[in-house]
């Protein structure tokens, strides 16, 4: 922690609250890239939120509300969106934000050569003008319903990335944004610190450093917790149950607890002709017990997931199939596939072949590995054999999961706020470094996803999703398993965190500490 020891020197206000101090975070994974729209990783995208500003966010309710633009018009057909900037917004090298940078941004996304993984959202943008230095109007070729919530994407600066290869500029370890949070220094595998921007349109934040600590294992990362070498973390069940519970804890850190919107699930790779019939992807599913893993992994901190959708929004489908566990189920669809024990040593086996296959999943996420082993468990228990592999996370990525490089995998999605699911579930997002990279394609998904990003009637998009999350879940190409509660501690010196539907971070630039308890000084 010497590295972030800052020279001593008396705190003071700034505004309402008073600044300095600085918040110092554990992440299990390294970032990837810091151009926001190909920062497809936690780590990555969580640095970036704080360097970057898209034209308009999402509030403490989850309410669709003006970020960089302070507002906007749409026209009756909903295929016009007119936005005016906010003038006061300067990019972190001092240079005006402007309408050309929104222009830039998004001819980048849609660039084919630039390869962003996103460009699907912005893909019926016909046009973008640039009507003056605050006024920007995209023109779509056809209703787009998902539009305003999508734009929120973060802008980046035309008059330094015009010309730069985005695969390889410097630029991704090294970005310039005008976000709350001015990027300082990236040290791979170990840090990356970001310090306050003072001249924030908003406010200036009244935390003066943000600091993000690589630390892989959640076990570690809770030592360094209690010893003081982070200020946060997301606290893994047993040390949200047991290992804070004691008063010595409770004095320095609170604790916070909501259902997080995102799920996590087994990804079967269609490619793989052990998976191609989906009566085998079925079984797989009836054959684990989604409570055991809730009850013996989670301790409870988990609801059951069937498909994807936020389970508390009307999208989400309650009376799709959940596969409830049922080994005699599973096998009837094994056996109807043409799986066997036809030897008698346990294992189902077809033309010759054991059903045997590896799993893979990342390091550093104590409940993944624990899911694996006991899916595996119980698995075997239908005569199905599955190899773990656990693998450091920038690996998992870009050698297996980036490369349909596996035959299953255990991840999670991050659900945003409008359902629109093409990115993840359309046919054409199976490209190399898309998001479909279970190579999942149904042409009624297909055609039903289309149509709900054409649709403005909200009656009618609960028809549509709720469809979707049906078809999806009778063609099982995951096993969908829970929604995690988010179990976060924070030091309390933090003052000013607001629990909300969006969680706690939202409000990250008005959380402050007092001038008595401030650790680090500058």
């Amino acid at each position: 922690m010497a590295a972030f020891l800052f020279i001593l020197s008396s705190s003071y206000f700034c505004g309402a609250e008073p600044c300095g101090d600085a918040y110092v975070t554990g992440s299990i994974a390294d970032a990837r890239n810091l151009i926001p729209f190909l920062a497809t990783d936690t780590a990555s995208s969580g640095v970036t939120g704080l360097v970057f500003n898209g034209l308009t966010k999402v509030d403490r309710d989850l309410n669709i509300v003006g970020d960089i633009a302070e507002r906007w018009s749409r026209s009756e057909d909903g295929q016009e969106i007119i936005f005016f900037l906010h003038k006061n917004i300067k990019w972190h090298d001092g240079i005006p934000l402007t309408a050309r940078d929104v222009k830039f941004t998004f001819e980048a996304i849609l660039d084919p050569k630039n390869a962003c993984p996103y460009s699907s959202d912005f893909m019926d943008i016909k046009s973008i003008d640039v009507i003056d230095d605050y006024t920007v109007r995209f023109i779509y070729s056809q209703p787009y319903a998902p539009a305003v919530s999508k734009l929120g994407m973060s802008i980046v600066p035309e008059h330094l990335l015009k010309g730069e290869d985005f695969l390889s500029t410097k630029f991704k370890r090294d970005p310039i944004g005008c976000g709350p949070y001015i990027f300082k220094e990236w040290k791979s595998d170990q840090h990356i610190i970001l310090g306050s921007n003072k001249e924030y349109f908003e406010h200036r934040p009244y935390i003066d450093k943000y600091v993000t600590r690589v630390i892989p294992d959640l076990s570690v990362q809770y030592l360094e917790l209690i010893t003081g070498g982070i200020d946060s973390m997301g606290l893994t069940p047993y040390q949200y149950f047991y290992r804070t519970d004691a008063k010595a804890f409770k004095s320095k850190y609170n604790k916070y607890k909501y259902l997080s919107r995102s799920y996590s699930y087994i990804g079967y790779n269609l490619n793989d002709p052990l998976f191609s019939d989906k009566r085998v992807r079925q079984a797989l599913s009836y054959a684990i017990d989604k409570n055991d893993i809730i009850t013996g992994v989670l301790m409870g901190l988990g609801e059951p997931c069937t498909g994807p959708f936020f389970k508390e929004t009307p999208y989400y489908n309650k009376n799709a199939e959940a596969y409830a566990y049922n080994k005699k189920k599973a096998l009837e669809l094994l056996r109807e596939a043409g799986w066997a024990d036809t030897d008698g040593d346990g294992i189902l086996d077809k033309n010759g072949k054991a059903f045997r296959f590896k799993l893979i999943t990342n390091q550093g996420n104590k409940d993944r590995e624990d899911i694996a082993t006991v899916v595996q468990h119980q698995w075997k228990e239908i005569g199905v054999l599955a190899d773990v592999q656990i693998i450091a996370w920038a690996s998992f990525l870009n050698e297996f999961v980036d490369k349909k490089n596996f035959q299953a995998v255990i991840l999670g999605w991050t659900l945003p706020l409008d359902p629109d699911c093409y990115v993840v579930w359309h046919s054409a997002s199976k490209k190399e470094g898309g998001f479909n990279f279970v190579s999942y394609k149904n042409e009624e998904v297909d055609a039903l996803i289309e149509e709900g990003r054409r649709t403005f009637d909200k009656e009618r998009r609960i028809v549509i999703y709720n469809r979707i999350h049906e078809l999806i879940a009778d063609d099982a190409p995951y096993t969908f398993l829970y929604f995690p509660y988010a179990t976060v501690a924070v030091s309390k010196r933090f003052k000013g965190i607001d629990p909300a539907p969006a969680g706690i971070g939202y409000n990250f630039i008005d959380w402050y500490v007092d001038p008595g308890e401030v650790k680090y000084r500058q």
